[in-house]
């Protein structure tokens, strides 16, 4: 890292440590494990862009599946509901495959009417795959639909929160689970422009929230799955412990804050582990061979074509790699929230927001994406708070009922997407590549 590097990551320490000292260390800790996580978000979206010039705006649908990846994982089975209907469930999933695969035979070797028999075959086996599937999720959204009705996951420990550990298993498993959709959209839709490319990862990110949202036999849906185990002790199992009420009695400290604190800094041993491991292995990848041709073949795709590059493969390459790392962080998010709450998935926070992470930062740089996420996460944070605040003071001399105080009054919760707009524009007009430029 440069100086220049080094200045602004301090200073944007320095605000995290302002933070701590001026409002309170638990919310200061809250905030940067939640930088963190989004550091590791705005890396995956730099793979993707920044090293092979792929603009994917579906950035919330890998989020969410690496979510899903954790559940799946970490969560106890439901043994009742798995009995009731798992197998058509899975005789119903392996006919869908049995349906796609039986129509990309019938569009290559169908001959003339290779289209026409396509449809027929999508058409009947659409049909034959939901009379093999909706029985089964019937009998399994049946049972104890208030408190399960879904088929649980992997978790077999006879109390499933004493075994927080396989919590950090669900994040590599979240990873693979969106590398696994990114192969199978990148097959399809690499091959399109880069605009079009755009709007086919927009609808496909929706396309998994939507079934995250309505199929109940897979996540409860919209009934939330909470009560994730964790990597880290309770607070209240803590509290409990003697020897550490002891020391934070001896140091000062409140038990009940300490516990808070010391939890919260666990989680943060856990992702910073995590996002030091990947600078280095993002470093690592960018400077090899390998690295220079992916640029190579972000700056001219022409000419890296005529040099015997095979661009497809490399993109769709990258694309699952990026994509991965935004599932491995939309699991340690789940982790870190200790629910899954499909609703909460909106563009404006996990693909907007991203890519301001990324290109206020300097795409290109991973250093630069790492420094956007922590900046802008703040940022996003704190504005919520004091942009309210600060229209009070505003119009604090205004008389009361005067159209102006009201109308900016109303407008306040609006402060922190003016904000976003405003420090995208001043980044992009006095430094165009970003605070930390690709070298």
């Amino acid at each position: 890292m440069n100086t220049r590097a080094v200045l602004l990551f301090a200073l944007v320490a320095l605000l995290f440590v302002a933070t701590g000292v001026f409002q309170s260390w638990n919310l200061a800790l809250t905030i940067f494990n939640m930088g963190l996580i989004s550091a590791i978000m705005a890396l995956g979206v730099n793979i993707q862009w920044g090293y092979a010039g792929l603009f994917n705006v579906g950035v919330m649908g890998f989020v969410a599946l690496g979510g899903l990846g954790a559940v799946l994982v970490s969560m106890p089975p439901n043994f009742e509901a798995v009995s009731a209907g798992g197998g058509r469930i899975v005789l119903g999933l392996l006919a869908g495959v049995a349906v796609v695969a039986a129509a990309i035979y019938a569009w290559r070797r169908g001959g003339r009417y290779h289209g026409w028999i396509t449809a027929a075959v999508l058409l009947v086996g659409f049909f034959v795959f939901r009379a093999i599937l909706d029985p089964g999720v019937i009998a399994v959204e049946a049972v104890n639909p208030a408190s399960a009705g879904n088929i649980g996951g992997l978790n077999f420990c006879a109390d499933y929160r004493d075994c927080g550990w396989i919590t950090l298993l669900s994040w590599p498993a979240g990873a693979v689970l969106a590398a696994g959709a990114a192969w199978i959209i990148g097959k399809t839709a690499l091959g399109l422009r880069s605009d079009y490319l755009a709007i086919a990862t927009l609808g496909i990110a929706e396309i998994i929230i939507a079934v995250m949202k309505n199929e109940d036999w897979l996540a409860r849906g919209v009934k939330n799955v909470i009560g994730l185990p964790r990597p880290v002790p309770y607070e209240i199992d803590l509290q409990n412990s003697e020897v550490f009420t002891e020391a934070a009695t001896e140091f000062g400290f409140d038990p009940v804050t300490a516990s808070t604190i010391a939890v919260k800094l666990a989680y943060a041993g856990f992702f910073a582990l995590v996002l030091l491991l990947l600078i280095w292995l993002t470093q690592a990848a960018l400077t090899s061979p390998w690295g220079r041709m992916m640029r190579a073949i972000r700056d001219n795709e022409v000419a890296a074509e005529a040099m015997g590059k095979d661009v497809t493969a490399r993109h769709l390459q990258i694309f699952v790699l990026g994509s991965a790392v935004l599932g491995l962080a939309g699991a340690m998010m789940i982790t870190f929230d200790g629910q899954l709450t499909p609703t909460s998935y909106q563009p404006l926070r996990y693909t907007f927001l991203i890519w301001v992470m990324v290109i206020v930062g300097g795409s290109g740089n991973n250093w630069g994406s790492v420094l956007g996420g922590f900046l802008i996460w703040w940022l996003w944070v704190q504005v919520e708070y004091f942009g309210p605040l600060g229209m009070t003071y505003l119009t604090a001399g205004m008389p009361d009922g005067f159209w102006l105080k009201d109308h900016l009054q109303e407008a306040a919760q609006h402060t922190r997407l003016a904000l976003m707009g405003v420090v995208l524009l001043l980044v992009l007009r006095f430094s165009p590549k970003g605070l930390l430029p690709e070298r």
